[in-house]
This record gives C-alpha cells, structure tokens and sequence, in this order.
C-alpha cells in the first residue's frame, strides 16, 4: 500500500483504479481556450479536468468508494460514519448505498443545502453540528463510541488518498505531456493523491496546490514546515465551502511535502471570475472549490513554472443555483 516512506505508491494506486472502476467515472480532459492568457500564442494549453462529472458531482466518489469497497461483511454491517460539508458527504451515501451499509454523516450547519439535500436523498441520515471541523470530528467520535460505526475519513487516510490518486493517474494517462497539474487543497485529500500519483508517474512534471485567500492554512504549513490550524472564523469566510477545513491532514501533509512543487492562494473575486470563464469557455458548471485552479493560471501567472500544457483540476459542481446565477450576472474584476 505504501512505500518504504509511508507515501503510498503506484502499485496501491493502480489497484484503486481497478476497485472503483464500477462506480467512478474517468473524467475527461476539456480544452479550455480562455482569452488573455499569457503565453497562449507561445503555445500554452489549459486543459480541465471535469470532476464535476462524477456520479455525485466530485472527486470525493474516488476516495469513498475506494476505502469502502474495501470493508469487511462485519464491517458493512455496523455501517459507516463521516464528517463532511458535503461533497464526502455524498460520496460516503453512494458507496455505502453500494455495498448495503448504513451511512450517518455529520455535516455543519452552514453546508449548503443543495449538498444536504443530495446526502439525504441517497439514504443517509445527516446529523447537524456547528461550523467548526473540529466539532464535526468529535461528533462523529461520539457516534462512534455509541454506535461502533466505522469511520470514513474525508482525507487522513491512505485508502481514501489512493483513491483520489486515481484523478492523477488518469491526468498522466491522458496527458502524458503535461508539464503542470493544478489541485485544489484544503484537507489534502485530492492533493496529495494527484501529487503522488503524478510525481510517481513522471517526476518532472510540477505539482501545486491551490487554495483560497480567506482560508490558506496550507500555504501557511508549508511556509513554517508544519501543520498549521486556522480557526473556523477564519476558514469559514470563503466562498468555496468544500475548502473551508481548518488544517491539513497529517498523512496528507507528508505526501504534499514530498511531491508538491507549491502552492498558490487565491481571492474570492478570482475564483468567482474563474467560474465565470469557466461556465463561457467549456460550458462546464464549477462550485467555487472546483475554480480555485483555474483562478490560479487566470491571475497567477508569475507565481507557477513556464508550462506548455497546464491541467487545472474542477474538483466539483455541486454548487447552490442561487449563488450560480449570482456569479454569473455578477460584474467581471
């Protein structure tokens, strides 16, 4: 599963691939001609890849199903526990629905509704805490203890990051001539993963993280060489609510450490710019989360490395129509 570092390997990853082949869809590669990027008469391609197009809406399919499919009949039986604002959320119900088990899952009060609504719709019972991850975690702990569920972790976890690996894996297999690979990051799941499936794959190409302004914990880690905790006033500010996690994973920081080339924050009028130009470029639908990385290439040109063919990943699209057409009539910056 994993190599003598700790750091899972490719061979773990493959075996993902095959294990959720049933339920998680390989995404495509979208060409997205934005206009104004520097560079494209030099020959630069962006190319998104559409997580949006997963049976729940997000990569978080990946992860789930992966640790999931994975558990004992005894297993299955007691049912399954996570904390999630949504996107992990829905993907625990369909894998759980999958397989029979029972899912519970503890979301904050300010997850969007369309996301508890989606969760509830595939058969899980939600139970609502407050906004802060932490009390998501010792809820979640508590049902445990009461319950013996057995826990699905949103990102810490080296099943649920082979499993997002699998994103990665198929960047490389689809675009062996990409030189740069963009991944939204908050817990660390999806990073970590794409990084480790990428660097693992073709060493030379860079990988970076990207993450909003309002709730940059990461970039803050990987400045000072450790995890950092911001606090939920602070993370919940953003408008990308799948990215509002207070502090990155421990397993996942040391895959960010090894593979990650850097990483890039983002402003709230960027990312909401960035759906924009992603809506009229591919006519793909990204949640704030998703955009961040094409906010990146749009606005932060002179923080990454020269590339010919950059592939930005829209981790999801589950976002509130509401707020959809908001961004959209919105001014442009």
């Amino acid at each position: 599963m994993t190599n003598a570092s700790g750091l899972v390997d490719l061979a773990a990853i493959r075996a993902a691939a095959t294990r959720i082949a049933s339920v998680a869809v390989r995404t495509p590669l979208v060409r997205a001609p934005f206009a104004g990027v520097a560079g494209r008469g030099a020959g630069r391609e962006i190319w998104l890849k559409a997580e949006s197009l997963q049976p729940v809406g997000a990569f978080k399919m990946r992860g789930a199903a992966n640790k999931i499919f994975q558990l004992s009949p005894e297993e299955i039986r007691r049912g399954v526990i996570t904390y999630s604002s949504g996107n992990h959320a829905q993907a625990v119900a369909y894998a759980a629905r999958e397989v029979g088990a029972k899912a519970v899952i503890v979301m904050p009060s300010n997850a969007p509704a369309i996301k508890r609504a989606a969760t509830l719709a595939l058969g899980a019972e939600v139970v609502d805490v407050g906004v802060a991850s932490s009390e998501r975690l010792a809820k979640a702990e508590e049902l445990v203890r009461e319950h013996g569920y057995v826990v699905i972790p949103p990102y810490d976890d080296e099943q649920i990051i082979a499993g997002q690996a699998t994103c990665g894996l198929e960047i490389v297999e689809d675009r062996p001539d990409a030189d740069l690979v963009l991944s939204p990051v908050s817990g660390g799941g999806l990073l970590s993963g794409i990084s480790a499936a990428v660097k693992q794959s073709r060493p030379g190409t860079k990988v970076f993280g990207v993450e909003p302004e309002l709730a940059a914990d990461t970039a803050e880690s990987c400045r000072t060489g450790a995890i950092v905790t911001w606090p939920a006033e602070l993370t919940s500010r953003t408008i990308a609510d799948g990215l509002r996690t207070q502090s990155v994973g421990v397993r996942n920081f040391a895959h960010i450490r090894a593979f990650v080339d850097g990483i890039v924050t983002v402003t709230e009028a960027e990312i909401r710019a960035a759906m924009r130009a992603i809506v009229a470029t591919t006519r793909l639908v990204p949640e704030p989360s998703g955009a961040v990385t094409t906010a990146a290439l749009l606005f932060h040109a002179a923080e990454l490395p020269p590339y010919r063919n950059a592939v930005a990943v829209v981790s999801g699209g589950n976002v509130d129509p509401k707020l959809l057409a908001e961004v959209l009539t919105e001014s442009t910056i």
